[in-house]
C-alpha cells in the first residue's frame, strides 16, 4: 500500500511538478482518521498538499524564495468536511438534504439514490414517478419501476438519480471503460499566447484573477483554495440559479460574488469583459452548456489568449455519460463506493463515505491543476485547459486500496475539530466559525482576506491590481 508521500509524489509529478520540490513537504498524522474502509483521510491530505505545494512553487517562481509546506491528516479531514463544522452566530448547519432526497428500493429489489436539493431536480423525480414530494409516496411509486429504468427516465426528464452498482457492475459499463484510459487530471494546451508576467504582490496568487462559475462543493472548494493563497476570486452566479445557502457561506470565504445573467446578450457581454481580464476561468456547468453561450474553452482562448480554463464534470469528458449531470453522492452510488462500504459494514444496502470526499478531493485537484497550468503559462506561454471529474477522482481513490477494519475507527467529533482547527471571522451573514485551511506554508500562510458574502453582493468587475 502506497504511503501518503508516494501518493503525493504521483499527483505532483503527473502534472509536471519538479520532484525535488517534494523535499519541502511534511505530511503528519496516521490513518484512519474517520470510519471508512477507503483511504479518505489520505485522499484529503494529499490533494490539499498538492495544491499547497503548487502555491509554494508559484511563490518561488515569483520571488525566488522557497518555503516549507506541511499538512496534518486530521486537519485535512476536518477541512474536507468543513460544511459540517461551520457555525453561524454559534448555530450549527440546518439539515443538509431535501425531505425526499436519499435512498429508495425499486420494484426489482435494487437501490436508487435521488438528489433533490434543487427544486427542478425534485420536480423531475416527482414528474417521472407521478407522485407528490413525500417520502412514502416516492417509495410506493418506485415499486412500479426497475431501478435502471428509473435512472434512465429521471435523467431524460432533467433529474439526477443513481442506481447503486457494485464496483464490478460499474467497471463493466462503457463509461467506466472510457475513463480507464484517462489520467487523474489532464492539462492540455489549447492555443498560442505569450507568457503573462506575474503581477506584483506578497502572496503566491496575488493579483491573479479567477472567474468561479460553480456551485455546491467541488468547484467552490477550488475557488476557496485559490483565494486562500491570495487570488482575486469572483464567484459568478445568476439571480435565478438555485443554491444551497450553507454551502454558499462555507465556500464563499475569500471571494467576491456577483450576478451575471448569461441567457441575455447584455450578461454575455459582461462575461466576455470579465473573461478578457481574467487569468483562470473555472466552471462546473454541464458539458456544452457554456459552449452554447459562447464560452467553450476554445472561445475563452480566443477572447483571452493565455487563459487557464478549468472544466469540472461528474463522469468525465469521454464516454456515453460525458453529458450526464451528477453530484458526489450519486457518483459514490453509481461507481461502487456505497455498495462496497455497505458490504464492509455488514449491511444489505448502501453506506455513504464519511465525507463528500469525491467533491473535496476534486476541488483541491482543480486548484492544484489550475496553479500548475498557470505556472506553465508564465514560463512558456500558451492557453491551457484543465479537466477533472468526480468519477476520475473516485477511480483514483478506489485504486489507493482499502483499509482492513477502517470502519471501526471512532468518528472525528465536532468538539475535537472546534478545539483544534477553527477560526472566527465576520461575514455578510453574521459571525462565522469555520475550519482554517489545512496547508501550512512557512513564508506565505494561507488566509482568506475577504469575508463570505451573500450571492450577488459585488459589481461585475475586477478589483484593481494596485
Amino acid at each position: 500500500m502506497q504511503s501518503p508521500a508516494d501518493i503525493l509524489r504521483d499527483i505532483w509529478t503527473s502534472a509536471g511538478g519538479d520532484a525535488s520540490a517534494l523535499e519541502r513537504v511534511r505530511l503528519t498524522g496516521e490513518e484512519p482518521q474517520i470510519p471508512s474502509s477507503f483511504r479518505v483521510a489520505v485522499a484529503g491530505q494529499t490533494t490539499i498538499a498538492a495544491a499547497g505545494l503548487a502555491a509554494a512553487e508559484i511563490w518561488r517562481q515569483r520571488s525566488g524564495e522557497t518555503q516549507n509546506v506541511s499538512v496534518d491528516m486530521r486537519h485535512a479531514v476536518a477541512e474536507c468536511r468543513s460544511e459540517r463544522y461551520l457555525r453561524l452566530d454559534d448555530k450549527p448547519p440546518p439539515p443538509a438534504w431535501d425531505a425526499i432526497a436519499g435512498v429508495y428500493r425499486s420494484g426489482d429489489g435494487r437501490f436508487v439514490r435521488c438528489h433533490t436539493n434543487f427544486p427542478h431536480h425534485r420536480d423531475a423525480v416527482c414528474k417521472v414517478l407521478g407522485c407528490e414530494a413525500e417520502r412514502d409516496k416516492v417509495q410506493a411509486a418506485l415499486m412500479q419501476w426497475k431501478g435502471e429504468d428509473f435512472e434512465t427516465a429521471a435523467y431524460a426528464a432533467g433529474g439526477v438519480v443513481a442506481l447503486m452498482r457494485s464496483y464490478d457492475e460499474w467497471s463493466a459499463l462503457p463509461q467506466a471503460r472510457a475513463l480507464a484510459g484517462l489520467p487523474l487530471l489532464s492539462i492540455e494546451k489549447i492555443g498560442d499566447a505569450p507568457p503573462k508576467p506575474w503581477p506584483k504582490g506578497d502572496r503566491p496568487l496575488s493579483g491573479l484573477r479567477v472567474l468561479d462559475l460553480s456551485r455546491v462543493v467541488a468547484g467552490p472548494v477550488a475557488g476557496r483554495t485559490l483565494a486562500a493563497h491570495g487570488a482575486d476570486v469572483l464567484l459568478v452566479s445568476g439571480p435565478e440559479l438555485p443554491a444551497i445557502p450553507w454551502l454558499t457561506i462555507d465556500t464563499g470565504r475569500g471571494k467576491l460574488t456577483t450576478f451575471v445573467e448569461l441567457k441575455g446578450e447584455t450578461g454575455r457581454a459582461q462575461m466576455r469583459e470579465l473573461l478578457r481580464n481574467a487569468d483562470i476561468f473555472s466552471q462546473g456547468y454541464r458539458p456544452r452548456a457554456l459552449a452554447a453561450l459562447g464560452f467553450a474553452p476554445e472561445d475563452a482562448a480566443q477572447i483571452n489568449p493565455g487563459i487557464v480554463y478549468v472544466t469540472l464534470s461528474a463522469y468525465g469528458h469521454a464516454g456515453p455519460w460525458a453529458e450526464r449531470r451528477g453530484f458526489d453522492s450519486l457518483v459514490q452510488t453509481t461507481t461502487g463506493f456505497n455498495h462496497a462500504e455497505g458490504r464492509a459494514a455488514g449491511l444489505d444496502g448502501p453506506k455513504e463515505l464519511p465525507a463528500q470526499m469525491l467533491d473535496h478531493a476534486t476541488g483541491y485537484l482543480m486548484a492544484f491543476g489550475a496553479m500548475m497550468a498557470k505556472a506553465r503559462q508564465a514560463r512558456e506561454g500558451g492557453s491551457w485547459h484543465l479537466r477533472v471529474s468526480l468519477a476520475q477522482t473516485g477511480r483514483w481513490l478506489w485504486d489507493l486500496r482499502r483499509l482492513d477494519g477502517g470502519l471501526h475507527t471512532p468518528d472525528l467529533t465536532g468538539e475535537a475539530v472546534h478545539t483544534a482547527f477553527i477560526e472566527s471571522m465576520p461575514s455578510g451573514f453574521g459571525m462565522l466559525k469555520a475550519v482554517r485551511h489545512a496547508a501550512m506554508l512557512s513564508k506565505t500562510p494561507a488566509q482568506w482576506s475577504r469575508p463570505a458574502m451573500p450571492l450577488g453582493s459585488h459589481p461585475a468587475q475586477w478589483p484593481s491590481r494596485s
